[in-house]
């Protein structure tokens, strides 16, 4: 666990005080505003700012289950300006205050926390807006956009859309994470080699700062924290809304996955698909990843159930004859328009590739079916109480030139040696073109480079065993001079982060003195506060 920032003194009141007076008399826990007790009576959030046991306890933990950190309240918001109200005291106090936000907590290392601090739950504006908080414009000459609500679910912005016949271009393999949230770190998955990250595809936002100012912001307008803002950790500001880029929605997908015993066949392979990467290229594939397959468990996982299980025997027997076997997934996106002819470019796209001779696999499923097929697994993991266990994720940015050299070390030695993995591990490479190196988010200086994904479940009682690995995987890496990244980034050190953002770290701190001069916001990541 990080360590503990120094209390203020009215904060310690506080935090003693009042979870002991909202459960006196009460065989359970009841909400009671902080304004019964608080410095805060005079302002009209008071009545939204609990302090009760069951409040501190959702906001003093995420979905990594290895953190906690206590809050002294939780801000529910009914609008921006509650939001506002709040940033403006802490920033106006002698002694300010952390302030987080948090979307659907699907942090792993405390990220939207804040200890001894006030953590904003962005989804309770949902309960206070009249509709959805996604409004679709445009036209067929202009473009057309959605303008969501900071605190939106994308399954919630991605049925939206479609009920116009429209749909985001990029997105996360996981759908309930919120916009704000996907848009402070990066926001990829397979689709990001072509429409690049989530970061990419905005145009427009609302952004409260650390000052307490309601901002809007793009690349014309405020672009200092447009882009300090896309990918910046939340260090920034709170996004409100967020105008997010739209196109015609297609039906439904041709989904393949094809595997490899050879891991430089692989990459190769992978590389070859992604130079194809133009936005409206139609012999294009819409989405490419991979992933590992080794012989712990079944060769489908949470993140999707793909391979027919009469195929089963026969893929476990080449995973234990090769150790790893390299899974190669694509996608190609079709409509009434296209349905005839998707099968042959498909074919045209994959015909030269060098996967394992009868091992490709097929499956045609409707768009959204697609999008949200992690979803299953997760609803499954829950009923068998396996979901809101430690997740020790380790997520990687590695560079094309080095992805041999991580194979050898970390798939074939450390992996395999260690032989505890458990969930996917994803491995799949992107266009920097598709980048814009003014926003805040940090990648390899390679045109192309691989993310890495080990997405660990583990027990309360040895989730330091995967912890140790990832470990293990930093120090190979850094022996052998490969520059990696990381991707939802955990630094416990100044020069940790110094060095996580380069030649990019100047004008990080410079944003961060400009937006945020007190150093309220986003005090889970641990990037500005504990005297860094």
């Amino acid at each position: 666990m990080a360590e503990n920032s120094p209390i203020p003194t009215y904060i310690v009141v506080i935090f003693i005080i009042s979870p002991l007076i909202s459960t006196i008399g009460n065989s359970k826990p009841c909400s009671v505003p902080l304004s019964h007790y608080n410095k805060f009576p005079a302002l009209d959030i008071a009545g939204k700012l609990l302090a009760d046991p069951e409040s501190l306890t959702s906001a003093s933990t995420d979905f990594g289950h290895i953190v906690k950190e206590n809050p002294i309240a939780v801000l529910y918001p009914s609008s921006t300006q509650d939001i506002l109200s709040l940033i403006k005291e802490a920033y106006n106090s002698s002694v300010p205050f952390g302030i987080a936000a948090r979307g659907n907590g699907h942090s792993t290392r405390g990220q939207a926390m804040a200890h001894v601090g006030v953590v904003v739950e962005m989804s309770a504006l949902k309960n206070h807006q009249n509709g959805s908080r996604v409004a679709i414009s445009g036209d067929n000459f202009s473009g057309f956009y959605a303008d969501v609500g900071g605190e939106q679910l994308w399954i919630d912005v991605l049925k939206a859309t479609l009920e116009h016949g429209l749909t985001p271009v990029s997105f996360t393999d996981y759908l309930y994470l919120t916009v704000g949230g996907t848009l402070s770190n990066a926001g990829i998955s397979g689709q990001a080699f072509r429409y690049g990250p989530q970061i990419a595809n905005v145009y427009e936002m609302d952004v409260v700062t650390g000052k307490g100012e309601l901002m809007t912001c793009s690349a014309n307008k405020n672009s200092d924290l447009f882009y300090g803002v896309l990918g910046g950790l939340g260090q920034f500001g709170i996004i409100t809304r967020a105008r997010i880029a739209l196109e015609t929605a297609p039906k439904r997908v041709k989904w393949v996955r094809m595997l490899y015993s050879n891991f430089s066949t692989f990459t190769k392979d992978q590389e070859y698909l992604i130079s194809f990467n133009g936005r409206r290229q139609t012999e294009a594939l819409n989405y490419l990843e991979g992933l590992l397959l080794n012989h712990r468990g079944s060769p489908n996982n949470w993140r999707s159930s793909f391979f027919p299980s009469s195929d089963h025997s026969r893929i476990i027997s080449k995973v234990t004859k090769h150790g790893i076997i390299y899974c190669l997934e694509v996608a190609k996106y079709y409509d009434d328009h296209t349905k005839n002819t998707v099968d042959k470019e498909l074919q045209q796209l994959i015909k030269d590739l060098s996967y394992l001779p009868g091992l490709r696999f097929e499956k045609d499923v409707s768009y959204i079916e697609f999008l949200n097929r992690v979803r299953s697994g997760e609803l499954k993991l829950q009923s068998q109480g396996l979901w809101d266990v430690p997740h020790p994720w380790l997520n990687l940015f590695v560079p094309k030139s080095r992805i041999a050299d991580f194979n050898n070390g970390v798939f074939k030695k450390i992996v395999l040696e260690r032989n505890i993995t458990t969930g996917p591990v994803l491995i799949y490479p992107m266009n920097r073109n598709k980048w814009d190196d003014r926003m805040s988010t940090v990648i390899p200086e390679e045109d192309v480079f691989y993310t890495v994904g080990f997405l660990h479940s583990s027990g309360f009682d040895n989730w330091e065993d995967f912890d140790e690995q990832n470990n293990e995987i930093f120090k190979f890496c850094n022996d052998a001079g490969i520059k990696i990244k990381q991707y939802l980034a955990h630094h416990t050190t100044k020069a940790g982060w110094i060095n996580h953002f380069g030649s990019k770290w100047r004008t990080f701190k410079e944003r961060k003195a400009q937006f945020d001069p007190k150093k309220i916001l986003s005090p889970g990541q641990r990037i500005f506060n504990n005297n860094i």
